[in-house]
């Protein structure tokens, strides 16, 4: 009876075992297939662990035994796939860097090409191809390919042609740079009067470089001792009114100077006084005429807008043309 009794317990416990054995395959089974939604490339990674498995687990095992090689064979399979992508990696840089060789042959090849047939021996050369067709054609004597040096080849890319193309165009561009600074630092004498409905002439020393804004703050210092309504007056209020023409903050006198720029009753790029003194007028002739540029309060501009010389102020566009000089 206990041999008996034994033999059962066995058997259920085999029983058992099996049952967690199915249950455990069961549940790596649906693992697999959930994450082989997600990626397929790891279905082939887990059916591996799975063959590995039921190699490693013959005979019977516990549950906790079970599950710690699983994990076991887990890591070990990752860190293979990672190896293995590793080296897929490295085979491409490989692959990359071949491919780049071979273009760089490629295009040393396509440059050594020749256009120039010169005749040579054949006699101890056995190149099957080349025999064939040149004994056909010259009997017997090979021409081989050289460069023709009548022929232009201007028009085909060449790197060290378009590097010196390069440093040329940057020593022209740094000539030019070097030009453009230095006359933006000569200065320039400018005539201003200070416009209150009459004229209150004054001069000053500018840089051809400097801001019309700059130039209002200078003039400001000068003006404020004279006029006691500057005094709490800032650069954002004041007007430069030149050649009836409303001369934005932000412009500088060389951008007038460089564009040759004109407004309705001078040109802008001359910041002295003169009068057109020829005794005929000649219509094909321009004008020769400079007048004093205006520094105006705009609160003043705006309650007087409407009467003359206001009237005739507008802002500066330098898209409009002035072919025309008038003064009313």
């Amino acid at each position: 009876m206990r041999e008996a009794g034994r033999a059962m317990h066995l058997i259920k416990k085999r029983e058992k075992q099996k049952e967690q054995m199915e249950v455990l395959k069961q549940r790596i089974a649906e693992e697999t297939i959930m994450k082989s939604k997600v990626d397929k490339k790891f279905s082939a990674h887990y059916d591996a662990v799975e063959a590995e498995l039921k190699s490693s687990t013959v005979g019977l095992v516990t549950l906790n035994d079970m599950k710690a090689k699983q994990e076991a064979l887990l890591r070990e399979r990752e860190m293979q796939l990672a190896k293995r992508e590793q080296l897929e990696q490295r085979r491409l840089q490989l692959e990359m860097l071949r491919e780049k060789e071979r273009r760089r042959e490629r295009k040393r090849k396509i440059s050594n090409l020749s256009f120039t047939l010169d005749e040579e021996d054949d006699g101890d050369q056995e190149d099957g191809r080349w025999a064939e067709g040149t004994e056909a054609h010259s009997g017997g004597a090979k021409k081989n390919l050289g460069k023709n040096p009548d022929v232009d080849t201007s028009f085909l890319p060449d790197r060290e042609r378009e590097e010196e193309e390069n440093r040329l165009r940057e020593e022209l561009r740094q000539e030019w740079e070097a030009k453009r600074e230095k006359v933006k630092g000569e200065e320039v004498e400018i005539t201003f009067s200070y416009w209150d409905g009459s004229g209150h002439r004054r001069t000053v020393r500018m840089r051809k470089g400097s801001t019309v804004q700059q130039f209002l703050k200078r003039a400001l210092q000068g003006l404020r001792k004279d006029f006691r309504e500057l005094r709490a007056v800032g650069v954002e209020q004041l007007m430069y009114v030149k050649e009836d023409l409303i001369l934005p903050h932000y412009h500088t006198f060389y951008d007038f100077i460089v564009a040759k720029a004109r407004g309705k009753s001078g040109p802008l790029f001359s910041f002295d006084v003169h009068d057109d003194v020829r005794l005929l007028s000649d219509a094909t002739m321009e004008k020769d005429e400079s007048h004093a540029g205006k520094v105006v309060l705009r609160s003043w501009y705006e309650k007087n807008k409407h009467i003359f010389p206001a009237s005739r102020w507008e802002p500066y566009d330098p898209e409009k043309k002035w072919d025309r000089y008038t003064i009313r």
